[in-house]
């Protein structure tokens, strides 16, 4: 295999969990053909240990909804424009902005403008609302990498570069696994009925989703009193704002709480409750029907409702792929504990094997190898002229 071994410089940013783990593949693809490169921005736990240098927490970045980012405002001003003049200062041979599009694409813009060849990993949701934001991301990056079939499709008909190159999810996730193996890692026998319960890995999700899951989790073992309901938790801060909340909302409710685990929780599960993001993607990949319910506080879904105009049928991964209802989604209102309760208790009692042959096509289609193509497709623009 040919290799480069003079000394590069890669600039790469990611801005949650997610972001992360996509980071840690493509740094590690990357030193395939860049064994002597330097990365440098912000890095999760997951990037510093494949020797990505981070100059800020990744953790100021995790922040959703239009209410939520404004009280933050100000440090993440701060932050994009230390770093702007930090990457201006010491350009790197491309700057690779994972997700967090509305941090990264504002920094990718002034740094594309510097002559600095800028990569968006990760494609916005700009098929889905504001379309013309296509606009924007054309004059910051130099690449898009998506993720997802129809999302090259898009950029293809508004003659913006892409490059689909499958999820990192689907080439880490088996086509088949082994629920009992899972299962007994989590002391659970073959026999028990399984509910797993993912409330999401933000500070913001889990405020808002876990009393109604709670809630739903309760009426659920009221009908079935031998349901088991496990919770896996991302870090100790997430566990203990989840702890707090289930003390008030459902006190005497059985749950076990996992130090994140939250593959094996999956695996474990006869269907998943789960907010809506790429934990949904990880629930199809494992097989297993699910039930998305998604909330923001209300000011910021005002907004959006009233403001954007959104362009497609579904906000779940699954259907997004199928374009096809596959799974029950609740959104804001409708996502309530009697409608939760009521879509996942069929769930639980018997699964569809025509639901598990659909989510195993989906699989084989995005099996790309991820990493392993971004990190060609990066080579590709650091060698162009």
């Amino acid at each position: 295999m040919t290799t480069d071994t003079q000394p590069i410089t890669i600039g790469v940013v990611a801005g949650e969990l997610s972001g992360d783990i996509l980071g840690a593949g493509l740094i590690r693809a990357l030193k395939v053909h860049y064994p002597n490169a330097r990365f440098i921005g912000i890095a999760g736990p997951k990037m510093q240990a494949e020797g990505c240098e981070s100059l800020f927490d990744m953790e100021e970045l995790s922040v959703m909804g239009l209410v939520e980012v404004l009280g933050r405002l100000p440090r993440l001003l701060k932050i994009r424009k230390q770093l702007v003049q930090h990457f201006i200062d010491n350009p790197p041979d491309v700057y690779v902005g994972i997700d967090a599009p509305d941090f990264n694409l504002r920094v990718e813009k002034p740094l594309k403008a510097a002559g600095i060849k800028t990569v968006q990993y990760v494609s916005p949701s700009v098929w889905a609302w504001r379309q013309k934001r296509i606009f924007n991301i054309a004059e910051a990056t130099s690449l898009v990498l998506s993720l997802l079939p129809f999302e090259k499709a898009f950029y293809d008909k508004h003659d913006v570069p892409c490059t689909f190159v499958g999820h990192t999810l689907a080439d880490d996730i088996p086509l088949e696994t082994d629920t009992n193996a899972a299962r007994a890692k989590l002391n659970l026998s073959a026999e028990d009925t399984v509910l797993a319960l993912l409330p999401g890995s933000r500070g913001s999700e889990v405020g808002l989703l876990s009393e109604t899951y709670l809630q739903t989790a309760q009426k659920l073992q009221e009908r079935i009193p031998e349901l088991k309901v496990i919770v896996p938790l991302v870090n100790d801060k997430r566990r203990a704002q989840f702890t707090e909340i289930k003390e008030k909302a459902a006190p005497n409710l059985k749950v076990q709480l996992l130090d994140g685990q939250s593959s094996e929780a999956m695996t474990a599960a006869n269907a998943v409750l789960l907010a809506s993001g790429t934990a949904t993607l990880e629930a199809m990949l494992y097989k297993k029907p699910m039930v998305v319910g998604y909330k923001f506080k209300p000011v910021s879904y005002w907004i959006f409702k009233n403001f954007f105009t959104f362009n497609i049928k579904y906000f779940s991964l699954p259907n997004l792929l199928a374009d096809a209802p596959l799974v029950p989604e609740f959104l804001q209102d409708e996502c309530n504990s009697d409608a939760l309760a009521d879509a996942l208790f069929p769930m639980l009692k018997g699964g569809s094997q025509a639901l598990i042959d659909k989510f195993y096509n989906i699989h084989n289609n995005i099996r790309l190898d991820a990493s392993k193509q971004a990190a060609l497709a990066v080579k590709e623009l650091i060698n162009a002229n």
